[in-house]
């Protein structure tokens, strides 16, 4: 029998925001088959103090992962990038490219469009695939991601759908 499938996600932080904004930053600890890495530079994007120790708690507890750029060719992808995107989410994609791992990230235009080209297509997840993993693992119920995606919606994360058992079927 083969050992399970482990995709290593590098998270960004509008990710991590999401997850704090409803306390489900945890999720990323239970959800099978998934570790969740955050890059340094994401991590110093966090500035909120009460974010910040949320997001440290999760990293002792060992939910999360940090990870630093020291490859010197995701180095250079890192460089690249920051012309062109903020410098947490160059670093997500260096690292992912580098490892062969996946990105979770809501970003939209640039960053998507780098992130398919030096990935590949389906390599990235967003808060929304986050959730619908949740519900898929028995972690969340369909009513309480959907009480959830009210209050980000209240934080302006908008979604094209008006409840998640639309998608999760």
């Amino acid at each position: 029998m083969t050992a399970p499938l482990v995709r290593i996600v590098v998270t960004d932080s509008n990710v991590l925001i999401n997850l704090m904004h409803v306390q489900r930053l945890s999720l990323l600890g239970r959800i099978p088959e998934h570790e969740f890495t955050v890059p340094d530079h994401v991590h110093e994007e966090i500035t909120n103090e009460d974010q910040r120790a949320v997001l440290d708690d999760a990293i002792a507890e060992g939910w999360l992962k940090v990870e630093s750029l020291t490859d010197l060719d995701a180095i250079a992808v890192f460089a690249e990038l920051i012309a062109h995107i903020g410098r947490g989410e160059a670093a997500c994609i260096a690292i992912a490219q580098k490892r062969g791992w996946w990105v979770a990230s809501d970003e939209k235009r640039r960053f998507r469009r780098e992130a398919e080209l030096r990935l590949g297509a389906g390599r990235i997840l967003g808060t929304v695939d986050l959730y619908l993993l949740a519900i898929g693992a028995g972690l969340l119920t369909v009513e309480e991601a959907d009480a959830d995606k009210v209050v980000l919606e209240s934080k302006r994360f908008k979604v094209p759908f008006a409840s998640y058992r639309d998608l999760a079927r």
